[in-house]
């Protein structure tokens, strides 16, 4: 069974709401686990890794998931053709928009991980059909691994 890794990186719950919604989702098809408090040996853990991160302040990424990031881009770590996924929490009212998961997305690729489908962008000004979005890009995505 492919074994999914939902890395988490939150500030306020949004983007933690929308990885618990993911992993009941996934968990129906796959051994899915979710990790909020990464850690250098979680890397290789899993099959497939889904990044699922909102955006703080001016593009930054949250805190807790600032180790991943670090790993990606002071270790290079050997992931290519690793295979990943992306949601990206944003608020459309900021210029740095969904910047803290396109970071991310970069470094990913940037080591030859291989990112299934295109990243979710999920506009926090809209919260009523952040839900529906989520499940419908998921239905995609998994069709695609």
């Amino acid at each position: 069974m492919t074994s999914i890794q939902i890395i988490v990186g939150t500030v306020m719950g949004s983007a933690q709401a929308c990885a618990e919604l993911a992993q009941t989702q996934l968990q129906q098809q796959f051994d899915v686990t979710l990790n909020s408090a990464f850690s250098r040996d979680d890397l290789q853990k899993s099959d497939v890794i889904l990044i699922c991160t909102s955006n703080t302040g001016v593009g930054d990424l949250p805190s807790n998931i600032v180790p991943f990031y670090r790993v990606l881009i002071e270790e290079y770590p050997a992931i290519a053709g690793m295979r990943y996924g992306l949601i990206n929490l944003g608020d459309s009212n900021y210029p740095s928009f969904g910047e803290a998961g396109q970071k991310l997305d970069v470094a990913m690729s940037e080591l030859g991980a291989q990112r299934i489908g295109e990243p979710l962008v999920l506009d926090a000004s809209d919260p009523a059909q952040r839900d529906s979005l989520l499940l419908n890009w998921l239905a995609q995505w998994v069709e695609q691994l």
